[in-house]
Protein backbone atom coordinates (compact mmCIF):
# COMPACT_ATOMS: atom_id res chain seq x y z
CA UNK A 1 0.00 0.00 0.00
CA UNK A 2 1.15 3.52 -0.47
CA UNK A 3 1.06 5.98 1.92
CA UNK A 4 -1.56 8.66 2.31
CA UNK A 5 -3.08 11.24 4.34
CA UNK A 6 -4.37 9.61 7.97
CA UNK A 7 -7.78 11.09 9.86
CA UNK A 8 -5.83 11.95 13.22
CA UNK A 9 -8.17 10.03 14.81
CA UNK A 10 -8.01 6.67 12.75
CA UNK A 11 -4.88 6.11 14.91
CA UNK A 12 -2.91 3.38 12.68
CA UNK A 13 -2.85 2.83 8.56
CA UNK A 14 -3.39 4.16 5.52
CA UNK A 15 -5.54 4.28 2.81
CA UNK A 16 -4.19 4.30 -1.37
CA UNK A 17 -4.81 7.26 -3.89
CA UNK A 18 -8.52 7.47 -4.66
CA UNK A 19 -9.40 6.08 -1.47
CA UNK A 20 -9.33 8.87 0.64
CA UNK A 21 -13.17 9.62 0.58
CA UNK A 22 -12.67 6.24 2.39
CA UNK A 23 -11.09 7.17 5.15
CA UNK A 24 -12.58 9.98 6.03
CA UNK A 25 -15.87 8.28 6.62
CA UNK A 26 -14.05 5.91 8.76
CA UNK A 27 -13.18 9.27 10.61
CA UNK A 28 -15.86 10.50 10.43
CA UNK A 29 -17.40 7.40 12.08
CA UNK A 30 -15.63 8.58 15.25
CA UNK A 31 -15.98 12.36 15.31
CA UNK A 32 -19.78 12.44 14.26
CA UNK A 33 -21.17 8.65 14.56
CA UNK A 34 -20.08 7.18 18.18
CA UNK A 35 -17.35 4.97 17.12
CA UNK A 36 -15.35 3.48 19.93
CA UNK A 37 -13.22 1.48 18.22
CA UNK A 38 -12.96 0.02 15.10
CA UNK A 39 -10.80 -1.24 11.95
CA UNK A 40 -11.48 -1.23 7.89
CA UNK A 41 -9.99 -3.46 5.60
CA UNK A 42 -10.58 -3.07 1.89
CA UNK A 43 -9.14 -5.45 -0.98
CA UNK A 44 -9.51 -4.49 -4.44
CA UNK A 45 -8.41 -6.78 -7.43
CA UNK A 46 -6.36 -8.72 -4.91
CA UNK A 47 -4.55 -6.06 -3.49
CA UNK A 48 -5.04 -4.06 0.13
CA UNK A 49 -5.54 -0.20 -0.63
CA UNK A 50 -7.28 0.90 2.61
CA UNK A 51 -6.16 -0.65 5.75
CA UNK A 52 -7.40 1.97 9.35
CA UNK A 53 -7.74 1.09 12.77
CA UNK A 54 -8.18 3.11 15.48
CA UNK A 55 -9.54 3.77 18.52
CA UNK A 56 -10.22 2.02 22.14
CA UNK A 57 -10.31 -2.21 22.00
CA UNK A 58 -11.43 -2.19 25.49
CA UNK A 59 -13.17 0.84 27.54
CA UNK A 60 -12.58 -0.61 31.14
CA UNK A 61 -8.52 -0.26 30.16
CA UNK A 62 -8.37 2.06 27.63
CA UNK A 63 -6.21 -0.90 25.86
CA UNK A 64 -5.90 0.81 22.29
CA UNK A 65 -6.85 -0.72 19.36
CA UNK A 66 -4.35 -2.35 17.18
CA UNK A 67 -3.73 -3.31 13.87
CA UNK A 68 -4.88 -6.96 14.17
CA UNK A 69 -7.06 -6.40 16.79
CA UNK A 70 -10.45 -8.93 16.62
CA UNK A 71 -13.49 -8.54 18.12
CA UNK A 72 -16.38 -11.04 18.80
CA UNK A 73 -18.32 -10.56 15.03
CA UNK A 74 -21.39 -12.55 16.18
CA UNK A 75 -23.70 -13.95 13.08
CA UNK A 76 -20.66 -12.81 10.43
CA UNK A 77 -19.93 -16.81 11.72
CA UNK A 78 -22.64 -17.37 8.93
CA UNK A 79 -20.80 -15.91 6.19
CA UNK A 80 -17.91 -18.29 6.80
CA UNK A 81 -20.31 -20.75 6.82
CA UNK A 82 -21.24 -20.21 3.48
CA UNK A 83 -17.70 -20.06 2.16
CA UNK A 84 -16.63 -23.35 3.86
CA UNK A 85 -20.37 -24.82 2.11
CA UNK A 86 -19.78 -23.61 -1.32
CA UNK A 87 -16.39 -24.73 -1.27
CA UNK A 88 -16.81 -28.40 -0.11
CA UNK A 89 -19.68 -27.97 -2.80
CA UNK A 90 -17.14 -26.73 -5.50
CA UNK A 91 -15.05 -30.26 -4.81
CA UNK A 92 -18.08 -32.06 -5.15
CA UNK A 93 -18.18 -33.56 -1.61
CA UNK A 94 -21.82 -31.32 -0.97
CA UNK A 95 -24.56 -31.26 -3.02
CA UNK A 96 -26.66 -27.79 -1.54
CA UNK A 97 -29.81 -29.11 -3.51
CA UNK A 98 -29.35 -32.83 -1.64
CA UNK A 99 -31.94 -33.75 1.06
CA UNK A 100 -29.51 -32.94 4.44
CA UNK A 101 -30.61 -36.82 5.34
CA UNK A 102 -28.40 -37.78 2.52
CA UNK A 103 -25.54 -36.67 4.71
CA UNK A 104 -26.94 -36.96 8.51
CA UNK A 105 -29.89 -39.85 8.13
CA UNK A 106 -31.16 -38.94 11.60
CA UNK A 107 -32.09 -35.31 10.38
CA UNK A 108 -34.56 -36.95 7.69
CA UNK A 109 -37.38 -37.55 10.45
CA UNK A 110 -40.63 -35.08 11.55
CA UNK A 111 -41.66 -33.68 8.05
CA UNK A 112 -37.90 -32.51 7.60
CA UNK A 113 -36.96 -35.75 5.21
CA UNK A 114 -36.90 -32.91 2.05
CA UNK A 115 -35.22 -30.46 3.48
CA UNK A 116 -31.77 -29.49 2.14
CA UNK A 117 -29.15 -27.17 2.49
CA UNK A 118 -29.85 -24.63 0.32
CA UNK A 119 -32.88 -24.27 2.35
CA UNK A 120 -31.19 -23.44 5.38
CA UNK A 121 -29.13 -21.20 3.81
CA UNK A 122 -31.83 -19.32 2.39
CA UNK A 123 -33.99 -18.85 6.10
CA UNK A 124 -36.78 -20.78 4.43
CA UNK A 125 -36.12 -24.36 6.10
CA UNK A 126 -38.87 -24.01 8.66
CA UNK A 127 -36.53 -24.99 11.80
CA UNK A 128 -35.59 -21.27 12.38
CA UNK A 129 -34.84 -22.79 15.90
CA UNK A 130 -35.27 -26.25 18.48
CA UNK A 131 -38.13 -25.91 20.49
CA UNK A 132 -37.00 -28.15 23.21
CA UNK A 133 -35.24 -26.18 25.70
CA UNK A 134 -31.72 -26.78 26.52
CA UNK A 135 -29.35 -25.13 28.77
CA UNK A 136 -26.02 -23.30 27.84
CA UNK A 137 -23.90 -26.16 28.77
CA UNK A 138 -25.97 -28.34 27.03
CA UNK A 139 -26.08 -26.39 23.99
CA UNK A 140 -22.12 -25.50 23.88
CA UNK A 141 -21.79 -29.41 24.19
CA UNK A 142 -23.28 -29.92 20.74
CA UNK A 143 -24.66 -32.97 20.87
CA UNK A 144 -27.85 -31.99 22.78
CA UNK A 145 -28.23 -29.24 20.50
CA UNK A 146 -28.14 -31.50 17.40
CA UNK A 147 -30.30 -34.30 18.91
CA UNK A 148 -33.37 -31.55 19.78
CA UNK A 149 -32.75 -30.85 15.71
CA UNK A 150 -33.38 -33.89 14.58
CA UNK A 151 -36.47 -33.93 16.75
CA UNK A 152 -37.75 -30.90 15.44
CA UNK A 153 -40.81 -30.99 13.09
CA UNK A 154 -40.74 -27.71 10.98
CA UNK A 155 -42.99 -25.06 11.61
CA UNK A 156 -44.08 -24.29 7.98
CA UNK A 157 -43.66 -26.32 4.83
CA UNK A 158 -40.08 -26.29 3.91
CA UNK A 159 -39.41 -24.09 1.30
CA UNK A 160 -42.06 -21.99 1.17
CA UNK A 161 -41.64 -19.05 3.99
CA UNK A 162 -38.62 -16.79 4.95
CA UNK A 163 -37.36 -16.64 8.75
CA UNK A 164 -34.63 -15.86 9.87
CA UNK A 165 -32.58 -19.15 11.62
CA UNK A 166 -30.00 -17.52 13.92
CA UNK A 167 -28.65 -20.31 15.61
CA UNK A 168 -30.62 -23.69 13.80
CA UNK A 169 -28.51 -22.66 10.39
CA UNK A 170 -25.30 -22.94 12.18
CA UNK A 171 -25.71 -26.35 14.09
CA UNK A 172 -27.57 -27.89 10.81
CA UNK A 173 -24.80 -26.97 8.36
CA UNK A 174 -22.52 -27.32 11.02
CA UNK A 175 -23.17 -30.70 11.76
CA UNK A 176 -23.54 -31.62 7.86
CA UNK A 177 -19.95 -30.22 7.42
CA UNK A 178 -18.66 -32.95 10.80
CA UNK A 179 -19.98 -35.38 9.05
CA UNK A 180 -18.56 -34.72 5.71
CA UNK A 181 -15.20 -33.52 7.17
CA UNK A 182 -14.94 -35.54 10.37
CA UNK A 183 -14.22 -31.53 11.96
CA UNK A 184 -16.52 -29.57 13.34
CA UNK A 185 -17.39 -26.47 11.06
CA UNK A 186 -14.81 -23.89 12.90
CA UNK A 187 -12.01 -26.40 13.11
CA UNK A 188 -12.73 -27.18 9.33
CA UNK A 189 -12.51 -23.53 8.32
CA UNK A 190 -9.32 -23.31 9.63
CA UNK A 191 -7.84 -26.24 8.43
CA UNK A 192 -9.24 -25.61 4.85
CA UNK A 193 -9.12 -21.48 4.65
CA UNK A 194 -8.11 -19.78 7.85
CA UNK A 195 -4.88 -21.02 8.35
CA UNK A 196 -2.83 -20.75 5.14
CA UNK A 197 -4.63 -17.39 4.81
CA UNK A 198 -3.44 -16.73 8.32
CA UNK A 199 -6.25 -15.31 8.98
CA UNK A 200 -7.30 -13.61 12.17
CA UNK A 201 -10.97 -15.32 12.04
CA UNK A 202 -12.27 -18.31 14.06
CA UNK A 203 -16.01 -19.83 15.25
CA UNK A 204 -14.17 -20.81 18.66
CA UNK A 205 -11.18 -18.50 19.44
CA UNK A 206 -7.95 -19.99 20.88
CA UNK A 207 -7.54 -19.36 24.68
CA UNK A 208 -4.28 -17.65 23.99
CA UNK A 209 -6.37 -14.52 22.34
CA UNK A 210 -8.83 -13.84 24.71
CA UNK A 211 -6.43 -11.21 26.12
CA UNK A 212 -5.68 -9.56 22.86
CA UNK A 213 -9.53 -8.99 21.76
CA UNK A 214 -11.59 -5.93 21.76
CA UNK A 215 -14.22 -5.70 23.94
CA UNK A 216 -18.02 -5.39 22.58
CA UNK A 217 -20.29 -2.53 24.36
CA UNK A 218 -23.86 -0.87 24.37
CA UNK A 219 -24.67 2.05 22.39
CA UNK A 220 -27.39 4.22 23.64
CA UNK A 221 -30.13 4.39 22.21
CA UNK A 222 -30.54 0.40 20.71
CA UNK A 223 -34.04 -0.25 19.39
CA UNK A 224 -36.57 -1.99 21.49
CA UNK A 225 -36.22 -5.75 21.15
CA UNK A 226 -39.48 -7.76 19.97
CA UNK A 227 -41.17 -9.75 23.38
CA UNK A 228 -39.13 -12.73 24.75
CA UNK A 229 -42.18 -15.13 23.58
CA UNK A 230 -41.92 -13.84 20.25
CA UNK A 231 -40.69 -16.38 17.50
CA UNK A 232 -37.30 -14.29 16.34
CA UNK A 233 -36.40 -13.86 20.27
CA UNK A 234 -36.92 -17.40 21.11
CA UNK A 235 -34.39 -18.00 17.66
CA UNK A 236 -32.65 -15.57 18.38
CA UNK A 237 -31.41 -16.26 22.28
CA UNK A 238 -32.54 -20.42 22.19
CA UNK A 239 -35.28 -19.84 24.88
CA UNK A 240 -33.14 -17.54 26.82
CA UNK A 241 -29.61 -19.84 27.04
CA UNK A 242 -27.98 -17.22 25.25
CA UNK A 243 -28.91 -14.01 26.21
CA UNK A 244 -29.24 -11.04 23.88
CA UNK A 245 -27.48 -9.01 23.34
CA UNK A 246 -26.66 -9.96 27.04
CA UNK A 247 -22.70 -8.80 26.13
CA UNK A 248 -21.30 -9.10 29.60
CA UNK A 249 -23.51 -11.70 31.38
CA UNK A 250 -21.48 -15.11 31.72
CA UNK A 251 -22.75 -16.79 28.97
CA UNK A 252 -23.05 -13.37 26.72
CA UNK A 253 -21.24 -12.58 24.09
CA UNK A 254 -17.86 -11.37 25.52
CA UNK A 255 -18.06 -14.35 27.09
CA UNK A 256 -14.74 -16.76 26.99
CA UNK A 257 -17.15 -19.58 27.46
CA UNK A 258 -19.13 -18.43 24.23
CA UNK A 259 -16.04 -17.38 22.06
CA UNK A 260 -13.94 -20.54 22.66
CA UNK A 261 -16.48 -23.00 21.96
CA UNK A 262 -18.26 -23.70 18.65
CA UNK A 263 -21.07 -21.75 18.36
CA UNK A 264 -21.34 -21.84 14.91
CA UNK A 265 -24.60 -19.78 14.03
CA UNK A 266 -23.20 -16.74 15.99
CA UNK A 267 -19.63 -16.81 17.56
CA UNK A 268 -17.46 -15.56 15.23
CA UNK A 269 -14.25 -13.98 16.04
CA UNK A 270 -12.28 -11.83 13.70
CA UNK A 271 -10.25 -8.67 12.11
CA UNK A 272 -11.21 -6.56 9.59
CA UNK A 273 -7.71 -7.85 7.59
CA UNK A 274 -9.25 -11.36 8.12
CA UNK A 275 -13.13 -10.91 6.91
CA UNK A 276 -11.60 -8.39 3.79
CA UNK A 277 -8.71 -10.76 3.08
CA UNK A 278 -11.47 -13.98 3.43
CA UNK A 279 -14.23 -12.14 1.07
CA UNK A 280 -11.20 -10.70 -1.17
CA UNK A 281 -9.94 -14.29 -1.66
CA UNK A 282 -13.58 -15.29 -2.77
CA UNK A 283 -14.00 -12.95 -5.26
CA UNK A 284 -10.38 -12.22 -6.41
CA UNK A 285 -8.16 -14.24 -5.05
CA UNK A 286 -5.27 -12.23 -2.79
CA UNK A 287 -1.96 -10.63 -4.33
CA UNK A 288 -1.95 -12.76 -7.19
CA UNK A 289 -3.30 -16.36 -5.82
CA UNK A 290 -6.19 -18.26 -6.97
CA UNK A 291 -9.74 -17.47 -6.40
CA UNK A 292 -11.11 -19.41 -3.00
CA UNK A 293 -14.58 -20.08 -5.28
CA UNK A 294 -14.88 -19.70 -8.95
CA UNK A 295 -17.12 -17.49 -11.09
CA UNK A 296 -19.81 -20.36 -11.51
CA UNK A 297 -19.99 -21.20 -7.63
CA UNK A 298 -20.39 -17.52 -6.96
CA UNK A 299 -23.18 -17.07 -9.30
CA UNK A 300 -24.81 -19.92 -7.52
CA UNK A 301 -24.34 -18.12 -4.56
CA UNK A 302 -25.69 -15.19 -4.99
CA UNK A 303 -29.04 -16.06 -6.62
CA UNK A 304 -31.86 -14.08 -4.92
CA UNK A 305 -34.09 -16.86 -3.27
CA UNK A 306 -35.40 -15.58 -0.02
CA UNK A 307 -36.48 -12.59 1.93
CA UNK A 308 -39.83 -10.34 2.71
CA UNK A 309 -42.51 -10.68 5.38
CA UNK A 310 -41.09 -13.58 7.55
CA UNK A 311 -43.56 -16.32 8.64
CA UNK A 312 -44.14 -15.17 12.33
CA UNK A 313 -45.17 -11.89 10.62
CA UNK A 314 -42.66 -9.31 11.08
CA UNK A 315 -42.61 -6.74 7.85
CA UNK A 316 -40.35 -6.72 4.69
CA UNK A 317 -37.15 -4.94 6.42
CA UNK A 318 -35.80 -5.32 2.42
CA UNK A 319 -33.26 -7.92 3.18
CA UNK A 320 -32.58 -10.68 0.30
CA UNK A 321 -30.72 -13.66 0.87
CA UNK A 322 -28.84 -15.67 -1.66
CA UNK A 323 -27.40 -19.28 -0.48
CA UNK A 324 -25.97 -17.94 2.29
CA UNK A 325 -24.97 -14.33 1.98
CA UNK A 326 -27.11 -11.30 2.44
CA UNK A 327 -27.45 -9.31 -1.52
CA UNK A 328 -27.33 -6.02 -2.47
CA UNK A 329 -30.99 -4.92 -1.63
CA UNK A 330 -32.85 -1.89 0.05
CA UNK A 331 -31.81 -3.52 3.90
CA UNK A 332 -27.74 -2.93 2.47
CA UNK A 333 -26.51 -1.66 -0.44
CA UNK A 334 -23.29 -2.87 -1.56
CA UNK A 335 -21.87 -2.48 -5.40
CA UNK A 336 -24.29 -4.89 -7.34
CA UNK A 337 -25.80 -7.90 -8.34
CA UNK A 338 -22.64 -9.71 -7.65
CA UNK A 339 -21.93 -8.30 -3.56
CA UNK A 340 -22.51 -11.15 -1.34
CA UNK A 341 -22.60 -10.46 2.06
CA UNK A 342 -22.51 -11.17 6.24
CA UNK A 343 -23.13 -9.35 8.66
CA UNK A 344 -23.27 -9.41 12.69
CA UNK A 345 -25.50 -7.51 15.19
CA UNK A 346 -24.66 -4.16 16.13
CA UNK A 347 -22.62 -3.28 13.14
CA UNK A 348 -19.93 -6.07 11.80
CA UNK A 349 -20.31 -6.51 8.07
CA UNK A 350 -17.85 -8.07 5.42
CA UNK A 351 -18.79 -8.26 1.94
CA UNK A 352 -17.27 -9.34 -1.59
CA UNK A 353 -17.49 -8.62 -5.17
CA UNK A 354 -16.29 -10.52 -7.99
CA UNK A 355 -17.54 -7.67 -10.74
CA UNK A 356 -15.82 -4.79 -8.96
CA UNK A 357 -12.92 -7.23 -7.41
CA UNK A 358 -13.73 -6.21 -3.71
CA UNK A 359 -13.11 -7.30 -0.65
CA UNK A 360 -14.66 -5.53 2.30
CA UNK A 361 -14.47 -5.98 6.41
CA UNK A 362 -15.33 -3.25 8.97
CA UNK A 363 -15.61 -4.79 12.66
CA UNK A 364 -16.03 -2.30 15.75
CA UNK A 365 -16.86 -2.87 18.96
CA UNK A 366 -19.75 -0.49 20.13
CA UNK A 367 -22.71 -2.46 18.98
CA UNK A 368 -25.13 0.27 16.82
CA UNK A 369 -28.00 2.15 18.16
CA UNK A 370 -31.16 2.87 16.07
CA UNK A 371 -30.35 4.55 13.06
CA UNK A 372 -26.78 3.12 12.91
CA UNK A 373 -25.39 4.57 9.73
CA UNK A 374 -20.91 3.62 9.92
CA UNK A 375 -21.21 0.59 7.84
CA UNK A 376 -23.41 2.27 5.02
CA UNK A 377 -21.40 5.11 4.71
CA UNK A 378 -17.87 2.76 4.36
CA UNK A 379 -19.96 1.14 1.94
CA UNK A 380 -21.34 4.46 -0.04
CA UNK A 381 -17.69 5.51 -0.18
CA UNK A 382 -15.96 2.40 -1.60
CA UNK A 383 -18.67 2.58 -4.31
CA UNK A 384 -18.00 5.77 -5.50
CA UNK A 385 -14.33 5.09 -5.60
CA UNK A 386 -14.00 1.92 -7.43
CA UNK A 387 -16.67 3.45 -9.69
CA UNK A 388 -19.71 1.05 -8.81
CA UNK A 389 -23.34 2.80 -9.81
CA UNK A 390 -24.66 5.43 -7.73
CA UNK A 391 -27.63 4.03 -5.64
CA UNK A 392 -30.97 5.74 -7.41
Amino acid sequence: MSGGDLPAVAGGGAADEGFGAVAEEFRRNFTERGELGAALTVHVGGRKVVDLWGGTADARTGRAWEADTAVPVMSCAKGLLAVSAHLLAQQGVWDLDAPIAAYWPEFGRHGKERITARMMLTHTAGIPLAERKLTFDQIMAWTPMIEALEEQPPLWEPGTAYEYHAHALGFVLGEVVRRLTGLKPGAYFRRAIGDDMGLRTWIGVPQEELPTLARLVEAEGRPTLPPSDSLIMRALTLHGAVPFPGLDDPHGYNAPDVLTREFPGAGAVSSARGLAALFAAVATGVEGGPRLLGEETVTDAVRPLSGGPTFSGLPDLGARYGSGFLLDSPFRRLLGPRSFATSGAGGQFAFGDDEFGVGFGYVTNRLGASGDVRAERLIEAVRACVGAPAVA
